[in-house]
């Protein structure tokens, strides 16, 4: 584990946390309602000042952070009458939805950029062009990671097939690959201790070289190659390049979340790498990644890379998460203001008056009850990483 690793992502984080939370608070403000708080971290209060309305601060705990929108639903209080007209349930219902889409909005935002930045001032990885082959199948990931090998490690796959630097892989058992990305998948999806063929092509040659997978704890099937080559682009590649990996995490990210509940039990396996729960981790896996990313024996255009992709494809993963129709997550709030706009328009077509705000104490219940799975999810997952951990930083 690397420490600046770790402080680097839970700084960035704590950011994304925020970024959210600006973009509640300054929609809110955009149309007229009371926002009376906005805070950095939770606990006891460090540092506040007020400027306006709004009181601004910092407090103890560095877990978050809230904004405070006056008169949300139905329970929620307004100490002045006066503010009732702008507090957030007496604004048309577009308007609401806005203000709770905006915080997922921001995490898509800050991904992209990342995403975009990183095309255009460190390059992409779209070839499968090898910059080295792993000398031995490491003994553990940590091993892997920093470029190890002992006596007793067994040659790697991809020595043992005679693969060279400067080889580029077109096809992995068969099925053609043109990107790193492809590749990885292609043999992630393979057993340990399978065959596997590969079709590399080399001085203008293209060879079919034949070797057994073999598996790293943790990791699941392993070949062993290095693939580091980052190539310049311009601006509309890199445009294109940030639509296409936006659009592969959004497609993973629903397939992995959909595909958890039934892949509980791999959590704790050995082969949890190869599986759909290999997919998905919490934020203890996805700092350990970090860290170890930044501990790695690789050039500095990987580390910042992976790093930022990664920062990128967590706040992907939490907007979409954030926007699931269930309280009391964001999209649980939208799907409220909607049902209500729903019912008010069957209360019009039947010549009777606008039923009003949801009673959000008939709610409460199955929010509550949600909040309990998501937890259940959430503690598993730590509690994965941290006696079963995968390596996701490749």
């Amino acid at each position: 584990m690397d420490l600046i690793g770790w402080v680097i992502f839970l700084v960035a984080l704590l950011f994304s946390v925020m970024l959210h939370e600006t973009g509640h608070f300054v929609m809110a403000k955009k149309f007229g309602m009371k926002a009376t708080r906005y805070f950095v971290g939770f606990g006891p209060t460090l540092w506040a000042t007020r400027r306006g309305e709004t009181e601004y601060g910092i407090k103890a705990l560095p877990f978050g952070g809230f904004v405070k929108i006056i008169g949300m639903h139905s329970l929620d209080d307004v100490e002045d009458p006066a503010d009732e007209p702008r507090s957030f349930r007496r604004q048309p219902a577009w308007q609401r939805i806005v203000v709770l889409c905006a915080g997922s909005f921001m995490h898509f935002v800050l991904a992209f950029l990342l995403i975009f930045g990183v095309a255009l001032g460190i390059g992409i990885q779209n070839t499968t062009q090898l910059a080295a082959v792993s000398p031995c199948v490491a003994s553990s990931v940590t091993a892997l990671d920093n470029g190890t090998c002992t006596a007793s490690d067994k040659p790697s796959p991809a020595k043992l097939a005679g693969l060279r630097a400067g080889d580029e892989i077109t096809a992995f058992n068969g099925k053609p690959v043109s990107t790193y990305d492809q590749l990885f998948t292609a043999i992630s999806h393979a057993s340990a201790g399978s065959k596997a063929s590969i079709t590399v092509r080399r001085d203008g040659q293209t060879l079919t070289l034949h070797t057994t997978l073999a598996s790293v704890p943790g990791r699941g099937a392993y070949l062993g190659i290095v693939e580091d080559t980052f190539q310049s682009v311009g601006p509309l590649r890199a445009v294109t390049y940030t639509g296409s990996a936006f659009g592969q995490v959004v497609t993973g990210s629903v397939k992995a979340v959909g595909a958890l509940p039934a892949a509980l039990p791999k959590l704790f396996s050995k082969d949890r790498g190869s599986t759909a729960a290999g997919q998905v981790s919490s934020v203890i896996g996805a700092a350990e990644a970090t860290g170890t990313a930044v501990a790695a024996n690789v050039g500095w255009q990987y580390k910042v890379s992976f790093v930022l992709l990664l920062i990128a494809s967590l706040n992907i993963f939490v907007g979409l998460f954030n926007m699931l129709p269930l309280l009391p997550l964001d999209g649980g709030h939208v799907a409220v203001v909607v049902w209500e706009r729903i019912r008010a328009w069957f209360a019009r077509r039947r010549g009777r008056p606008d039923p009003g705000l949801v009673d959000m104490a008939k709610l409460l219940p199955v929010s509550f009850s949600i909040f309990l799975v998501l937890m259940f999810f959430g503690i598993a997952l730590i509690l994965a990483d941290i006696v079963n951990p995968v390596n996701i930083a490749g």
